[in-house]
């Protein structure tokens, strides 16, 4: 039975590059053109969505989300959520429908074809260069005066899978204090159960994603970015713990 849960799991993290890489294949004319200017992004973006649901329809997860609040199209957000899986970019894609821009690591640009889109439409982090959260910052002001919105996993990494949800980092806090955005909290209740980063694990299933009422940031200063990292990790550990019981 060990050697058939085994197989299985070889199969499905198989199985799961070959989704990513379809419809990367299929859209690659249309894909190529979108990230030749900033401003076609939101192309991109529609077609990356399509390559989402592809994903997690494929891989057998039942995606239901619910939202206390619904952004407006026609604004700008600071989108964080808790970060346990390589499914977690899907989902995010899936439940948001707002053009938004990723603040990423810099390993996911080694994945085949994959990290070819994600390094030229995302903002990537190195955490070996001093100078990268600069220029961070600098181009997620550029694109939040585009009318993009940003999405921070703000664990600053995918924690070890013991940790239920592990401190936050303050760069999502503060980008969002200084450009006086709301923060859009998501809990991902099932990721780590569905598709975690340990590879002989897995399974089809429910995929649950909540929406959390808008955290607003009118008026708040740099002062207050450890009070509101507070706040946003307590309300998404709370949520995780009623999905756990």
């Amino acid at each position: 039975m060990k050697i058939l849960k085994s197989v299985f799991w070889v199969l499905y993290r198989i199985w799961f590059y070959i989704l990513v890489a379809i419809p990367i294949v299929i859209f690659l004319p249309i894909l190529m053109i979108s990230i030749i200017k900033e401003a076609w992004y939101p192309l991109f973006f529609k077609i990356a969505r399509i390559w989402a649901r592809f994903i997690l329809f494929g891989m057998g997860f039942r995606v239901q989300i619910e939202r206390e609040q619904k952004p407006d199209p026609d604004k700008s957000y600071m989108f964080i959520a808790n970060h346990t899986s390589m499914a977690d970019i899907m989902l995010m894609l899936v439940t948001v429908k707002n053009p938004f821009v990723f603040v990423g690591k810099a390993e996911l640009t080694k994945i085949p074809l994959f990290g070819f889109f994600y390094k030229r439409t995302s903002i990537i982090v190195d955490r070996n260069d001093p100078k990268s959260r600069q220029t961070v910052f600098l181009r997620a002001q550029r694109r939040l005066k585009q009318g993009m919105s940003i999405c921070i996993f703000p664990e600053g990494g995918v924690p070890d899978e013991a940790i239920e949800l592990d401190q936050f980092k303050d760069g999502a806090f503060r980008m969002a204090i200084n450009h006086q955005i709301p923060i859009v909290p998501i809990t991902f209740a099932d990721n780590k159960k569905r598709f975690s980063y340990t590879f002989f694990s897995g399974s089809p299933g429910k995929m649950r994603a909540k929406m959390h009422k808008f955290i607003v940031t009118d008026g708040l200063t740099i002062k207050d970015t450890r009070e509101l990292n507070l706040k946003a990790h307590k309300l998404l550990l709370r949520q995780l713990n009623h999905f756990n019981t």
